[in-house]
């Protein structure tokens, strides 16, 4: 009898494509001519309104966030099943005191002019804030530079910092809307059960 084996996880990059699915990595290269950047660096899909989204529009959001999706990382955090952990720790937060974490992990790893190790500040599991970053592409400079026209190398405004804060709210209400306002008992955890993760 064959020993059924687990596949492997799914190795997400933000540079990884799957084309043929429509999904795509927009992030540029230093070597694409103008007249490639903004489309995909793979196969050269021109599928979002650059311009559009560089409004940081909150009451189009819904378009961002649509546009969003047409990138394979984006639409993997889009769609991927928040984690056991990432789960409680919500719950035992409630949404306003995680709203609250939200601003304090901006203010921290994204508005700074050189954040410490940008393009890696960003878990990929254990907080669902981290699954919202990735999402809307507020987990690092670089991507909030070619998704959301935000420059590098200088703080963000205050300005900046409410539409990276309210895309990401909500996405979690998107994500989590049973989530109670208030935190919530969760029961501990049998050891050794589920992912560790650093939470804020």
């Amino acid at each position: 009898m064959t020993e059924f084996k687990k596949p492997e996880p799914l190795k997400i990059t933000c540079t990884a494509v799957d084309c043929e699915n429509d999904l795509h990595c927009f992030k540029q290269l230093k070597k694409m001519t103008s007249e490639q950047r903004g489309k995909c660096r793979a196969c050269e899909a021109d599928l979002v309104d650059w311009s559009r989204l560089k409004q940081r529009d909150l009451n189009d959001a819904a378009h961002t966030f649509e546009a969003l999706q047409h990138e394979l990382i984006r639409h993997h955090f889009f769609h991927k099943e928040i984690d056991e952990g990432a789960d409680r720790h919500a719950r035992r937060k409630g949404r306003l005191a995680l709203f609250e974490a939200v601003g304090t992990r901006l203010t921290k790893y994204l508005a700074p002019a050189e954040p410490p190790r940008d393009g890696y500040q960003t878990p990929l599991s254990g907080n669902a804030i981290y699954y919202a970053q990735h999402a809307t592409a507020t987990c690092c400079r670089t991507c909030l530079e070619y998704w959301h026209a935000i420059p590098k190398g200088r703080p963000l405004t205050a300005q900046e910092l409410g539409y990276c804060q309210a895309l990401i709210e909500l996405f979690l209400n998107k994500r989590l809307p049973g989530l109670s306002e208030s935190p919530t008992k969760v029961p501990a955890r049998r050891h050794g059960a589920g992912e560790g993760a650093a939470l804020l």
